[in-house]
């Protein structure tokens, strides 16, 4: 027993975990997700790029919100939920987290299904 507690490595000689910047991505899209409400009817859910550098990223997701809403915080909250869920899930220290609102959706604008069958 003595000889296996001699042989045992430290974690620094193990070796090291590396997390693949599209997995930090996916995390990144999947904690935006969850920060809002609800994606717009007809619009796409959130997607996310980052640039890891050591232990360190930089995120930024892009997303739709409905129209009206208070776009200030939904986008606080997406950056507050993707800084926790990365640094929690990847072990990454989260810099910057950039969101983009790249459409509003209104319940006004939306094509209505039943006059596009009568045309």
């Amino acid at each position: 027993m003595a000889e296996l507690v001699r042989d045992r490595v430290g974690a620094a000689g193990r070796g090291a975990t590396t997390v693949a910047d599209r997995v930090v991505a996916k995390i990144a899209a999947q904690a935006a997700r969850e920060a809002l409400t609800a994606v717009p009817k007809g619009g796409s859910a959130p997607h996310a790029s980052v640039v890891v550098h050591r232990e360190a990223a930089r995120v930024a997701v892009s997303l739709e919100l409905g129209y009206p809403s208070d776009i200030g915080r939904q986008c606080g909250a997406v950056r507050g939920r993707v800084r926790h869920r990365v640094e929690e899930l990847a072990g990454l220290e989260v810099h910057e987290v950039t969101v983009h609102v790249e459409r509003l959706h209104s319940p006004h604008t939306a094509p209505d299904k039943a006059r596009e069958r009568l045309r």
